[in-house]
């Protein structure tokens, strides 16, 4: 579920997150599961991993996994032909799970004290989630709804209801890896870099010290260039006609930097939004620039889905993918991503999406 989460809040580069083999311990999952055949295959896959961590296969509705870890973990439980795989934390421990075919969100696991800490945030977590993908549907479905202002205010009520309850795991789970991962797969929902550091500087050396918590510690000082309050380091790229466009060309105006790309499905939900924001406020001295993290081989992709989402503004790329050297400059490692730049070409907002993007125009150019 986790990481279900993590993906809505954009296109992530989870690469980062696949904890060290080094200083790994064996564990063991005992397996009693009801309505598969024999031989049913049943595999182990961590976050970020195509390989099995372990496998086997279904005898008289048991298995056994063995492997090893470095650390608690995310991973993946599938079994036989079931679509949708059970998602676990983990320990190198030993420990055993209970379930039948159809329900992978209903098995128990037992030995993992891990997992207990997981389903507990993800069951206050997960309803915020859903309650603020609703009302920022319902925001972006009337612009000019006279209730704008309460639905606005409703949304930052869950938006700082879910800030609170990641607050609430650090502090009563301060050693956990748990707590680092959640720190850093939940991120893009607030994008407050003090904040995430104050609580990334509560934590007590298991977390901190876990794969997670040195994405985390990378992702603040990465965090740090670019910050709210500097100046926007200059970059240069070519736009669709092959003309080298400078982000220093736009000093003078608020211009919205939207890193992006055509096969990023967060990137093409979040277009309507940034496409009724620009011409919103393109008389007031805005604009935006995008820089796409396709591929050479997608530049047809990429000028289509420009076309497609009408995308009217300045767009730029080297075309290098993750690679892109904007992206690189800014370590931007998941999309959706954008910073609003003043006129003065001083940082002044980041990762504004959805009804946050509209609001901090509102403040800086206004509404009427």
């Amino acid at each position: 579920m986790l990481l279900r989460i993590a993906l809505l809040a954009g296109c992530l580069w989870m690469g980062s997150l696949i904890a060290a083999a080094q200083n790994s311990a064996e564990f063991s999952l005992t397996g009693q599961v009801e309505g598969f055949a024999d031989s049913s295959e049943v595999k182990l896959v961590r976050s970020g991993e195509n390989t099995p961590l372990a496998q086997a296969r279904i005898v008289n509705n048991q298995f056994v996994l063995k492997g090893a870890l470095a650390e608690p973990s995310l991973v993946f439980l599938f079994i036989g032909d079931q679509p949708q795989p059970a998602e676990l934390f983990i320990e190198p421990k030993v420990m055993s799970i209970r379930g039948s075919k159809g329900n992978p969100g209903a098995m128990q696991l037992e030995g993992s004290s891990s997992h207990l800490i997981f389903q507990r945030f993800l069951v206050g977590f997960v309803p915020y989630v859903q309650l603020r993908n609703q009302q920022a549907t319902a925001l972006n479905a009337s612009p000019g709804d006279k209730n704008r202002d309460s639905l606005m205010a409703a949304y930052s009520a869950t938006n700082m209801a879910m800030q609170q309850l990641v607050e609430q795991l650090a502090q009563q789970e301060p050693a956990s890896p748990v707590t680092s991962f959640v720190l850093a797969a939940t991120y893009g929902f607030f994008n407050d870099m003090v904040w995430l550091e104050k609580c990334f500087e509560s934590l007590q050396p298991p977390a901190r010290q876990s794969a997670s918590g040195k994405q985390l510690d990378a992702m603040i000082q990465d965090g740090k260039i670019g910050a709210v309050g500097s100046k926007a380091i200059d970059f240069t790229q070519a736009d669709t006609s092959g003309k080298m466009i400078s982000l220093s060309s736009f000093k003078g105006k608020y211009v919205l930097v939207d890193f992006w790309a055509s096969w990023c499905g967060p990137c093409r939900q979040e277009n309507p939004n940034v496409v009724d924001n620009f011409n919103k406020f393109k008389a007031k001295n805005f604009t935006v620039l995008g820089v796409s993290l396709d591929r050479e081989d997608q530049r047809a992709k990429w000028l289509e889905a420009i076309k497609k989402d009408r995308l009217t503004w300045t767009h730029v790329s080297d075309l290098k993918f993750w690679n892109n050297e904007a992206a690189r400059l800014y370590r931007v490692n998941g999309i959706p991503y954008n910073f609003l730049v003043d006129p003065s070409g001083t940082i002044i907002a980041k990762n504004l999406r959805g009804p946050a993007l509209e609001a901090k125009l509102c403040e800086v150019l206004g509404c009427k």
